[in-house]
């Protein structure tokens, strides 16, 4: 069902096409949540497996001591991450529940309470006085209504933060983050050290790149300034990494190998 032209009468708008739209908006909406959870899990494991593989390639040129601790930092990080979002996740909503519950005893047993605040909100938000009461006095008389936008209003919750399973949440961040852990790892594994370095640097700084492009298509940010953002965070990590993998060893009193 094609959109109503510009200008067209609100009362003059499809029902249907108003469910319609309204339905595939949530969509976007909740599959931007789980693109955010990639996107942030793929950036941590980067950047965050990139700077230990470059640590221990810094201080040691034994590809098995770099593979044990790119992959250990990886699968750390991936269940790490899958817990951390998991009950990050579960405790929103709990916390959700516990507000939303708090929110309608108020509307159920102190009503007069609840509307003068709906009015005060109202009124914050430009509304002339008689006009934000008006409006208030409205919603009171639909109570599930006025629970439902004061929630809204005053804890600035909604209904997506009782949405979406934690247990998927977990899942696509820590799949993300294991996929990114991987890309600075495989170069030691299938490239001679001196070259796996700079190889393991620039693999990880062409897909930062990459996200910060693809993120540009949701922020509306320019493409080069999105991707430049992010590859220069990369960049530091792998620098600094490298950097204190041939410091530490001469402050620990440990030969530092030739690389």
């Amino acid at each position: 069902m094609d959109a109503p032209p510009a200008g067209t009468p609100a009362a003059d708008f499809d029902r249907d096409w108003v469910h319609e739209h309204l339905a595939e908006e949530r969509r976007k909406a909740s599959l931007l949540g789980e693109i955010r959870e990639a996107i942030f899990g793929a950036q941590d494991g980067l950047v965050s497996t990139l700077a230990v593989v470059s640590t221990v390639a810094g201080a040691s040129s034994e590809r098995f001591a770099i593979l044990v601790a790119g992959i250990a930092s990886g699968l750390a990080g991936i269940f790490s991450m899958a817990a951390g979002e998991y009950m990050s996740s579960k405790s929103q909503r709990e916390i959700f529940a516990a507000q939303f519950a708090g929110e309608r005893d108020e509307v159920l047993e102190r009503p007069g309470e609840a509307e003068a605040e709906m009015a005060y909100m109202l009124e914050e938000d430009g509304l002339p006085r008689e006009e934000a009461f008006a409006m208030a006095r409205t919603l009171a008389g639909h109570p599930d209504v006025l629970l439902k936008t004061m929630v809204e209003k005053e804890l600035g919750l909604t209904g997506e933060h009782a949405e979406g399973s934690p247990l998927q949440g977990a899942w696509v961040m820590g799949a993300s983050f294991g996929i990114g852990a991987a890309v600075p790892v495989i170069p030691h594994l299938i490239l001679p050290h001196d070259t796996a370095i700079w190889a393991s640097v620039a693999a990880t700084g062409f897909v930062l790149f990459a996200i910060g492009v693809l993120k540009s298509r949701w922020t509306r940010r320019g493409w080069l300034i999105s991707g430049t953002e992010i590859l220069l965070l990369g960049a530091f990590a792998g620098v600094a990494g490298f950097f204190f993998g041939n410091l530490l060893p001469g402050l620990l009193g440990a030969a530092t190998p030739a690389v």
